[in-house]
């Protein structure tokens, strides 16, 4: 798993992303707040339900994520960082940033953003073909390896 922030106009509020770099799936939530303690809550409460496919989670180093360790102990997963100024090493999260950001362009105020919208641009997205999965979704690709490990 990748985690990140899309963040919106003015650097106010923002959209937790969760991405499953195996599947594809995204998990998306929108945080009022930056604050490492609600990126704690929401991240916790966002991947609750996939805690037994968890193995790993990876962020940048901002210090919104000051809380991994506890996210790592909650969820009972390795918490890593990647280098400094290398966003490549998380190349899948950050495309998938850049598809939230049809929805939501830079410019958004994320004030305006409601939890319908946020939960539909998530299933839109985890919906859509990808070329990587031979045209199938992130949902397929899922649903087959969930099916597989059950």
């Amino acid at each position: 798993m990748a985690k990140d922030l899309v963040i919106g106009k003015n650097h106010k509020g923002a959209l937790i992303t969760i991405n499953d770099r195996a599947t594809g799936m995204l998990k998306m939530a929108k945080i009022e707040s930056k604050e490492a303690a609600v990126v704690e809550a929401k991240t916790i409460e966002i991947l609750q339900g996939w805690k037994t496919a968890l193995r790993t989670i990876t962020s940048d180093n901002g210090k919104e994520f000051a809380q991994h360790k506890r996210i790592a102990q909650q969820l009972e997963i390795n918490y890593y960082f990647v280098k400094p100024y290398h966003s490549w090493e998380r190349g899948a999260n950050e495309n998938l940033n850049g598809l939230i950001r049809q929805y939501f362009p830079k410019k958004y105020d994320f004030d305006l953003i409601t939890n319908e919208q946020v939960i539909e641009v998530q299933n839109k997205l985890n919906n859509r073909p990808r070329k990587r999965f031979g045209y199938k979704s992130p949902t397929e690709i899922f649903e087959q390896k969930f099916e597989k490990t059950e």
